[in-house]
């Protein structure tokens, strides 16, 4: 294993962050946000060089492009890291047995996390403080793309943690080569767990391949259903929002599924999309709806593709059902399990679709777009997880810890 060296280094640093006092690991933190703020021409430069290798009409673009505006709310998010309160020492449980034996189960690090993500340059940052505060080191893995941006990125933190005197291989950076994914998915021994952000494609291709643990993150195929209780102002604005807000990140909307007796509603539920240019691919029975009522460049008869996807474009499905019942099985065939949103004004009907999703986040009468750590008063986070294991929804600080039990005696032995 070619970088086998590396990953040994950033397992050493992971057991001197332990000794950390949560005052040093926050004055880095802000030590950071005013370095990367200071340094944002650098940076800016850097992602310049990025963007100039990306079409501006790949949805990526927007995720791989920095602002000065973008920069401060980077700094933003890693300043209001420093404030949150540490997630490690917390006693989880506590119990003394009838021999005396005091038992405590607390929280603690993983130790290493790998990171796999694709353009996003901001995702670098964020993954730095979170582990950091959580007392993990990282080994980020990003893509070509944001390669030379993620490079000045890494540079600056690595820089100010040798500046408090911390191990700056805490925070590692690998080659954006597809050799360095398959070494980092058989880093047994080495990183704790990996958790990749990004496409449906990359994610599926980190559980087949990796032989260390997962937690997936990331992608999104997301649901509204407009109920035919639903209102439908509040159903204008919820699909709207969930749909254009920005429409490359994990939370937007993919897919309205529209009970067939609103139908004649279907028009003025999509007429604001078409200000946003969103080119609807609908069924039969919508698009008899929607023909000579929205755009006809932007409207375009589904195929069997056009459901199940996760866009990351101003593209949305719509897909008309008979019932509650056939909306229910419809999202739950098609879901990716991240966020399904209900519009409805039958109490009932929202609660059973509230227990009976499965997904990491489930709405009624509001947008997915409200899925992010952020939104949930988490803080910044490391992803949405849409698996079961560990965690699920926005992974924030708590989320990036495990546990371990602590044992105290005083000399009793195990009968025989």
């Amino acid at each position: 294993m070619e970088l086998e060296h590396i990953f040994n280094k950033v397992k050493n640093a992971s057991r001197e962050l332990a000794f950390l006092k949560e005052e040093k690991v926050n004055s880095i933190l802000r030590d950071l946000a005013d370095e990367i703020v200071k340094r944002q021409g650098e940076i800016l430069v850097a992602n310049m060089e990025d963007l100039s290798r990306m079409d501006p009409s790949n949805p990526m673009y927007d995720r791989l492009k920095l602002t000065s505006e973008r920069i401060e709310g980077i700094a933003s998010d890693t300043r209001h890291v420093a404030t949150l309160p540490s997630p490690l020492g917390r006693v989880l449980k506590h119990s003394v047995l009838p021999n005396g034996l005091d038992l405590t189960r607390i929280s603690v690090p993983f130790g290493v996390i790998g990171i796999i993500y694709e353009a996003r340059p901001n995702v670098t940052v964020d993954v730095a403080s979170l582990c950091l505060k959580s007392g993990n080191a990282c080994v980020l893995k990003g893509g070509k793309d944001a390669d030379d941006s993620n490079r000045v990125i890494v540079k600056v933190i690595r820089e100010v943690l040798e500046r408090h005197e911390v191990n700056p291989d805490a925070v590692t950076l690998l080659p954006a080569t597809h050799e360095a994914t398959g070494e980092m998915l058989h880093a047994v021994g080495f990183i704790d767990v990996v958790i990749p952000r990004g496409s449906s494609r990359l994610i599926k291709f980190v559980r087949e391949n990796a032989t260390i643990p997962v937690i997936e993150t990331g992608a999104g195929i997301c649901h509204c259903y407009f109920d035919e209780y639903g209102d439908l102002e509040k159903g204008i604005r919820i699909i709207n929002n969930a749909k254009t807000r920005r429409v490359s990140v994990c939370n937007a909307l993919d897919c309205v599924v529209l009970h067939a007796s609103r139908l004649d509603d279907l028009a003025a539920l999509c007429a604001p999309l078409a200000d946003s240019k969103v080119i609807i691919y609908a069924d039969e029975l919508s698009y008899s709806a929607l023909a000579g009522k929205y755009p006809a460049e932007l409207l375009e008869h589904a195929t069997p593709e056009s459901f199940g996807t996760e866009f990351q474009a101003y593209k949305m499905a719509v897909r008309t059902v008979e019932s509650f019942a056939e909306a229910l099985d419809y999202i739950a065939n098609n879901s990716s399990k991240h966020s399904e949103s209900i519009v409805t004004e039958n109490e009932e009907r929202a609660e059973t679709f509230l227990m009976s999703v499965d997904a990491a986040c489930v709405y009624a009468n509001a947008p997915t777009s409200f899925t992010d750590g952020a939104q949930f008063g988490l803080g910044a986070e490391i992803g949405i997880s849409t698996q079961k294991l560990h965690a699920r929804g926005p992974m924030a600080l708590e989320e990036m810890t495990t546990y371990k039990w602590v044992i105290r005696g005083n000399g009793q032995t195990r009968p025989k």
